[in-house]
């Protein structure tokens, strides 16, 4: 992802969302055309814990981008093209090539800089713990991402890096194939060495994120999401590089029962740079986070 250290934070206060609602309502509300949805791509930069159904492929396209950053223009785009194998009911995975796309300008602490270059692969299996249904109204689901990258991801220079992103994923129907709640919880250590250095730089990155999404139309859903996030230099907690707070919306629009999109966009409006001025931290994260994907399942 185009962001250093691809940052990461921890908050329970969200868990509150799957009690908003009390079940036996959640059970009585049922609107017979609004059929059921895979919640994998429903809410943004979160996840739902979904799998997806036994025997399924799909194919992906999905573009991040991160906008704004200290002192001058920021912008660095990632493509990512994916091949996704829904292996059983408990477990997928993906295959996915990613190049990246950087415009820098007068930014304080990298080089000025506008090219594109492929930036890496990464292979990510999807674990199903517990399936959402009746009797178990929370999904809960593990994936594991271990990526190798060439490009540093943020200011565009070439470097060796190999990272591997763990995501929690729990979520659940408020109101059954209308609201939807869910969190995610993620740890991400990441190696990383520029040409010519003798030694291996190490980062992590924590967080969490929150969201809610409503089906407006059977096929169209908008939703809200929070985001959390904090860089560390060192694999655990050693020393705080920064930490940002994303609001923003999503999109989930069901073309077809095989092709869909998914979109959101965050702004910060919160965090802090270790030994930057301001309330925001736009040197560890950008102002603002895009994200646009394009899916179709065979």
């Amino acid at each position: 992802m185009p962001v250093s250290k691809r940052p990461f934070a921890m908050s329970f206060a969200a868990f509150s969302l799957f009690s908003a609602v009390p079940s036996s309502f959640a059970q009585e509300v049922r609107v017979g055309r609004y059929y059921e949805l895979e919640t994998k791509y429903l809410f943004g930069f979160t996840e739902g814990a979904d799998i997806g159904v036994q025997g399924e492929k799909e194919i992906e396209s999905e573009t991040k981008a991160g906008l704004g950053m200290r002192g001058g223009k920021f912008r660095a785009v990632e493509q990512e093209l994916a091949f996704d194998n829904y292996t059983s009911q408990y477990w997928m995975y993906e295959f996915a090539v990613h190049g990246l796309w950087n415009q820098i300008n007068n930014v304080e602490g990298l080089d000025n800089r506008n090219s594109a270059n492929f930036l890496g692969l990464s292979w990510k299996p999807k674990f199903l713990i517990v399936g959402r249904g009746p009797g178990s109204p929370i999904g809960l689901s593990i994936s594991i991402e271990p990526e190798w990258g060439k490009i540093d991801g943020t200011g565009g220079g070439h470097e060796t890096s190999f990272s591997m992103e763990t995501r929690l994923a729990a979520d659940t129907e408020l109101i059954p194939n209308m609201l939807y709640a869910a969190i995610n919880l993620i740890y991400e250590p990441e190696v990383s060495r520029a040409p010519g250095d003798a030694n291996w730089s190490r980062a992590s990155g924590f967080g969490a994120t929150a969201a809610m999404a409503y089906r407006v139309t059977p096929k169209v859903t908008l939703g809200g999401e929070a985001e959390y996030y904090r860089a560390y230099e060192g694999f655990g907690c050693n020393t705080l590089d920064g930490s940002a707070f994303y609001l923003g919306p999503t999109l989930h629009v069901q073309f077809t029962p095989k092709v869909f999109l998914n979109a959101a966009w965050s702004t910060q409006v919160a965090g802090h740079a270790a030994g930057e001025p301001g309330n925001l931290d736009l040197t560890n994260f950008p102002r603002q986070r895009a994200l646009l994907g394009l899916h179709y399942e065979f």
